[in-house]
């Protein structure tokens, strides 16, 4: 994660420097950023690829539309109890449970909080790409927005979808499949 905010801090520093010396060092320095993140992916995959155990919940994961092989190692490695929990506590552990707000009489909105924030970064770009190239996805989506809710609200309900997916399937020991009609 340090490497990714490094990389994105390094491409914007790029952008603004006007010194010949300055951008040759730090393009040098994007490209051992890239490098490392190469290498860390590579040792990730080989771990996975010798566990058949890991090698079929990685599989179970990248078989989900919008699910990268990033996403995946990042649910393997941040919530590796995921397919032995039930709904409610797989979103909550995720934080992607509505928590709602009150005290005595009064009561306020329902939003999200605690859970491991690294699965809910993980998720935000996969439920954007479930949102377009997943019918059942892309239908919650914009059956929130049509009752009125802000895109972020069914953006993070499309994310607790994708989690609660994921932990059934890796439940089951079963890959994503189309729904025949």
């Amino acid at each position: 994660m340090a490497l990714v905010k490094d990389r994105t801090a390094t491409k914007n520093r790029s952008k603004n420097l006007v010194n010949p010396l300055l951008k040759k060092q730090n393009a040098a320095r994007l490209r051992q950023i890239e490098s490392q993140l190469k290498a860390v992916d590579e040792m990730i995959m080989t771990l996975v690829s010798n566990d058949q155990t890991l090698k079929a919940r990685y599989n179970v994961l990248v078989s989900i539309p919008g699910l990268s092989q990033i996403t995946a190692f990042a649910l393997l490695i941040e919530m590796p109890e995921l397919g032995e929990l039930d709904e409610k506590t797989a979103a909550a552990l995720s934080g992607l449970a509505p928590m709602n707000r009150q005290s005595g009489r009064w009561t306020g909105r329902a939003f999200i909080r605690g859970g491991r924030a690294i699965v809910r970064q993980a998720l935000y770009m996969p439920a954007l790409v479930a949102i377009r190239f997943n019918h059942d996805m892309k239908d919650k989506y914009e059956s929130l927005c049509k009752a009125g809710k802000p895109p972020k609200v069914a953006i993070t309900a499309v994310m607790r979808k994708l989690i609660i997916l994921a932990n059934v399937l890796l439940r089951d020991n079963r890959k994503w499949t189309i729904k025949q009609s």
